[in-house]
């Protein structure tokens, strides 16, 4: 359906890989991996997404950075990758400081000017958040984080998104959530949200699932769209 300005009035943002990108922790796997890091780091990403899904269908929880070490595990072992839990602990620390886009600051001072309040809603667990929000220095912007721990519940289960909206004080169908992962999109959307897909490196679109009520390029054209 059409993208409805007016309806919206509290705006909620993924963390990893919209806030903050994923892919520099390829840079923590490069004095480790003989050759390119980048198969490794994607499918240490892949799989810690897939695990966190199935968690919601077998009653599996764990806090995500728990998700995060078993996936990692498992990718270094696919690419036949010897490192020691001390040496995966140190790689698994690079999520403390993974690097801000750079709309990111500009894009929700916009945003938190324009009168909207800004909440994260995330997989990741607490402490993953905290460090997130001080290392992206957006904590003065935000009203507060949302964690999949909350609810033992992972996105995109329709239970976390709802949560949000209860935490935020905003009816589902007020907030639109900004998220670069179209399955979290999908998510936000089936449970009432409407939702911005953040395309910044001009992705082809999913065409299983609930579709984006509109499509940005950077934090700014969400404001663009909400103006």
């Amino acid at each position: 359906m059409p993208f409805d300005p007016e309806a919206v009035s509290t705006v909620t943002f993924d963390s990893y890989s919209t806030v903050v990108d994923v892919d520099a922790a390829e840079r923590a796997l490069a004095d480790r991996v003989d050759g390119d890091p980048r198969p490794v780091s994607r499918l240490w990403r892949s799989r810690s997404l897939m695990y966190t899904m199935i968690a919601n269908f077998v009653d599996a929880y764990q806090p995500f950075y728990e998700m995060n070490r078993d996936a990692l595990t498992y990718a270094l072992a696919a690419y036949g990758v010897d490192a020691t839990e001390e040496e995966r602990d140190e790689i698994l620390a690079v999520y403390h400081e993974l690097d801000v886009f750079e709309d990111v600051r500009d894009g929700m001072e916009r945003l938190r000017d324009a009168g909207y309040p800004l909440y994260v809603v995330s997989n990741g667990n607490p402490e993953m958040l905290d460090s997130m929000v001080e290392h992206a220095g957006v904590g003065d912007l935000l009203e507060d984080t949302v964690s999949a721990d909350e609810v033992e519940t992972f996105k995109p289960h329709p239970e976390i998104y709802r949560h949000a909206a209860a935490r935020t004080g905003t009816p589902v169908d007020g907030i639109v959530h900004v998220s670069a992962g179209q399955f979290d999109i999908a998510g936000a959307v089936h449970a009432g949200m409407q939702g911005a897909w953040l395309n910044r490196g001009d992705r082809p679109q999913e065409v299983f699932g609930p579709q984006p009520d509109t499509v940005a390029g950077s934090i700014h054209d969400v404001a663009d769209a909400l103006e």
